[in-house]
């Protein structure tokens, strides 16, 4: 009888400690939807309408580990409520620290990953104006040194010897260089990219290799959005030792070309049209007068040539090609009204003897002509 007794207690006991364990992590469960609802939401409103980006940013960031964590302790006072885990309360302790560095570890994960803003106002705080290149690899980093910090943390929460780990990472790190070459040279490439600075995201750049818009640098390689829409991507180490031509940084952009007349155009004629293109171009308000050039330059097989060397203002392709079409219908306007015919590939044929209009040609004047390839 009193064995039952005994049983019926220990069993009335086990129910009541889990109710009260499941009520404790019930209100920290109904706390956390009322935080997060009202409290929470009320200061990201407020942060919002005040315009302080950089608290708002960091709440963001922490607004899922935040909620979380309220779950994290309910469910480790309900735990510890219980009578059954009183040998292990040592090893629940350390577990949720354990928890607890890694929301602070996925919230900082989290800024790192939006830290355009942020880098962006710590920039103009200094005055230093940071490339937008630079902004999205400073990014990547942030987050490996936060998945490595909190590695490090958790291994020692949890007592290994994170001093000997990092040693013998350091003595295999000659093993790891050799076996990881490539990778190096592309992780050292990307930092050459990035302190030199041959071009920024969104700059359209040509190598020998590759033409097109750059959309983003990793630690590996690089991706660039080619005009055909193919999406190219480079590794660093290949990137950093080619030739990078930046178009987007040109301060203007060239046209030339020789314009060739025909050898029956007279001098005074010749002269005219050079004079009239090379004021035209000085007086077009989207050609550079910094450099310009309009010459007679040479005799041709077939053509007496002009050379146009010139400048637009513009260095967008689109606006280029429009100026470009506007200065060649203003020179054939010229030529037209100067009576200046364009040259074509031509090649005149001289026969030895008079040529007949009937008959058998002489036999020395065939001859002649089928020698000469007409």
């Amino acid at each position: 009888m009193l064995e039952q007794y005994l049983a019926f207690i220990d069993t009335n006991q086990w129910w009541w400690e889990w109710s009260i364990a499941l009520l404790i992590f019930l209100f920290f469960l109904l706390f956390r939807n009322f935080f997060s609802r009202h409290i929470f939401n009320l200061i990201v409103r407020y942060t919002k309408e005040t315009k302080v980006e950089i608290i708002h940013s960091i709440l963001q960031s922490f607004e899922r580990p935040l909620k979380t964590f309220f779950i994290l302790v309910g469910l480790y006072f309900s735990l510890r409520y219980l009578s059954l885990m009183a040998p292990y309360i040592p090893t629940l302790h350390d577990a949720f620290r354990s928890a607890v560095f890694i929301l602070i570890a996925w919230g900082f994960y989290n800024l790192s990953g939006t830290s355009s803003a942020l880098l962006n106002k710590i920039g103009e705080k200094l005055n230093f104006e940071l490339d937008q290149i630079l902004i999205p690899f400073l990014s990547k980093v942030l987050r490996v040194l936060v998945v490595a910090l909190t590695v490090v943390v958790i291994l020692d929460q949890w007592g290994y010897q994170v001093g000997g780990f990092i040693a013998g990472l350091g003595l295999g790190g000659l093993a790891f260089s050799l076996a990881a070459k490539d990778t190096l040279s592309n992780i050292f490439g990307g930092i050459v990219i990035i302190t030199e600075k041959p071009f920024s995201l969104g700059d359209w750049i040509q190598t020998p290799s590759v033409e097109g818009v750059v959309e983003d640098i990793s630690f590996r390689s690089t991706r660039i959005r080619t005009f055909a829409q193919g999406l190219v991507t480079v590794p660093n180490s290949t990137l950093a030792d080619e030739p990078i031509t930046n178009w987007t940084r040109m301060g203007r952009r060239r046209i030339t070309f020789h314009l060739g007349v025909t050898y029956t155009t007279p001098r005074e004629k010749l002269e005219r049209c050079v004079n009239r293109i090379r004021e035209m171009l000085q007086k077009h308000p989207e050609i550079s007068k910094e450099t310009l050039f309009v010459h007679f330059d040479r005799f041709n097989d077939s053509s007496l040539d002009i050379f146009l060397y010139f400048f637009t203002k513009t260095t967008e392709w689109g606006q280029w090609l429009q100026i470009k079409e506007e200065i060649n219908f203003k020179i054939m306007e010229i030529l037209e009204e100067e009576g200046v015919s364009i040259a074509f590939p031509s090649r005149s044929i001289y026969f030895e003897n008079q040529l007949h209009t009937g008959g058998n040609l002489p036999e020395g004047a065939e001859h002649h002509r089928h020698e000469s390839g007409d």
